[in-house]
């Protein structure tokens, strides 16, 4: 087996670095929006979809603290479906976001806290956006809501 002499695999990675550095930003933006939505989304049609059900989980399950069991399937679905549609279209996005994150840290702190990995991915897409913005292939952009030269 012929070893590559150093020089060799320096270059062949800083040309494998520039190709990935090519990796169109705007994107992986709109693949985070529409990757996290998703879940998010999916989650809120549920909730809806089988409504008795959910509050019967936020009282016997979830028991988020301080909400009544109704009040807090209703908050939870309504921003779930609400940030998600807002995240898709990339229009406040960075608002939307903050119930996200919020509901996330919740979740983690009282519902399911072994579920760190997952909620750890969703929070670091959304930490992405927040800090990022929509990008170009946004309304926010579109509407002027976001500067032309984000991050």
């Amino acid at each position: 087996m012929t070893m590559l002499p150093a020089s060799g695999v320096r270059a062949a990675i800083a040309r494998a670095l520039d190709v990935l550095g090519r990796f169109p930003p705007p994107l992986l933006q709109l693949m985070f929006r529409l990757a996290v939505a998703s879940v998010f989304l999916k989650a809120g049609l549920n909730k809806i979809a089988s409504w008795e059900l959910t509050v019967q989980l936020f009282a016997d399950e979830y028991k988020v603290p301080l909400l009544s069991p109704d009040l807090a399937a209703t908050m939870a679905a309504t921003f779930e479906i609400g940030c998600s549609m807002l995240l898709i279209l990339g229009l406040a996005t960075r608002l939307a976001t903050l119930p996200l994150l919020g509901m996330i840290a919740v979740i983690q702190t009282f519902v399911y806290p072994s579920a760190y990995s997952e909620h750890l991915t969703w929070a670091s897409i959304l930490l992405f956006l927040l800090t990022r913005g929509a990008g170009p292939w946004s309304l926010d952009r579109a509407l002027g809501l976001e500067p032309p030269a984000t991050r």
